[in-house]
């Protein structure tokens, strides 16, 4: 069992530690370009090796045959987190180096819409991928709101945190873990998260003009979970599926975009 184990895991091991090992050099160019910190390059360091030993343990236990290019182009997005986690983290020791910060934040939402196109083009779509993906998003969205919450108020952090909350609610109520249909405004409004926080970030607006884009999005986000929330409950029982509470839909991703058309809000 044990060299099969080994087995499995070689055609993604080389993948996950070069992912490893291009984060940290990020990090180093990031201490030498921008002068980050020390507190940046530790939390930069920690992100990786977190983001490794988890990934390496999701893809051992589905075995997927091999890493794949839609989940290349997702591990490419996760080094830009590290990277926009480490200046964040540093952020509260010195004065950030916002151009470079935003710059990470932004074509790290961009290649948002890449890997999934990847993933349909190439037949390469998993679960496993899909779920990456929407995880990549949503911490991103959280460091954000902890970047943007600084000038703005800890309020911001609620739209960070309430995918996170989602999830905590499903392990206690079973029904939220249903699959969702495919909606063109949830997508819009997950994608509207990120871009609001980005322009509130980069400090290009009013402090009350960037708070009132701020509220606006955290309240459609709101509306999003809420409405999700309510059709949740209505098919929680339905009588064609014997009370089990399963939805036969198509489950897609409503927080950070919809990502490869896999993921579900859990």
């Amino acid at each position: 069992m044990a060299v099969q184990e080994r087995y499995d895991t070689r055609p993604f091991a080389p993948d996950t530690t070069a992912g490893m090992g291009v984060q940290l050099l990020v990090l180093e160019v990031l201490c030498r370009a921008v002068g980050m910190g020390t507190t940046g390059w530790l939390t930069g360091s920690a992100f990786a090796v977190v983001t490794w030993v988890v990934l390496t343990l999701a893809l051992r236990r589905s075995w997927t045959g091999a890493f794949g290019p839609a989940n290349r182009v997702t591990l490419a997005r996760t080094i830009l987190v590290g990277g926009v986690t480490a200046l964040v983290a540093d952020s509260f020791e010195r004065r950030p180096p916002v151009a470079v910060l935003i710059a990470l934040a932004t074509v790290a939402l961009i290649l948002d819409a890449v890997d999934g196109q990847v993933a349909r083009r190439t037949g390469t779509a998993t679960a496993l991928g899909a779920r990456f993906d929407m995880e990549v998003d949503a911490f991103l969205i959280l460091v954000l709101c902890v970047y943007v919450a600084v000038p703005l108020g800890p309020w911001v952090l609620a739209i960070g945190l309430m995918r996170y909350a989602f999830v905590a609610a499903s392990w206690v109520l079973p029904w939220l873990r249903g699959a969702l249909p495919h909606s063109m405004a949830r997508k819009t409004v997950a994608a509207l998260q990120g871009i609001v926080l980005v322009v509130a970030g980069a400090g290009i607006l009013p402090r009350t003009t960037a708070a009132a884009a701020v509220a606006g999005a955290l309240a459609l986000l709101a509306w999003s979970f809420g409405r999700d929330i309510a059709w949740l409950w209505r098919v929680r029982t339905r009588p064609d599926d014997g009370g089990a509470g399963r939805v036969r839909a198509a489950v897609r991703a409503p927080v950070a975009g919809e990502g490869r058309g896999l993921s579900v809000r859990s």
